[in-house]
């Protein structure tokens, strides 16, 4: 079994930026779409960005112009690049990533364990 090892918990004031990251455990034999959830407190989860393995991305309206999203298809990482952060960027932020096994080659996809992200005004 593989799973998503994200970066730990951040704070950070209001305009500033952060940068989050995602990594698998364990061995894998492909991974295609990548990207971020988050889960604002209160409220349903929402998409933030989807990354493919052309590197192509996908953002929300709600980030745009403000988020950038980057992976190392070599090492399978994805990283979420946050500036000019608002107090409704909070909430839990959530990698997945579509993977194929080396001992199961049907994709499945896998979630990270959430990275709360705070940010104070």
């Amino acid at each position: 079994q593989v799973q998503l090892v994200e970066s730990g918990a951040v704070t950070v004031q209001a305009e500033g930026s952060l940068t989050i990251s995602c990594a698998p455990s364990g061995p894998v034999y492909a991974v295609t779409h990548m990207g971020w959830y988050r889960q604002p407190p209160g409220r349903e989860r929402e998409p933030v960005v989807d990354i493919g393995s052309d590197e192509s991305a996908d953002f929300a309206d709600a980030v745009k112009g403000r988020f950038s999203c980057s992976r190392d298809n070599a090492k399978n990482t994805i990283s979420l690049q946050m500036n000019s952060l608002k107090p409704e960027d909070a909430g839990v932020y959530y990698c997945y990533a579509d993977i194929a096994l080396p001992w199961n080659t049907e994709l499945k996809r896998y979630w990270g364990q959430g990275t709360p992200v705070t940010v104070s005004s």
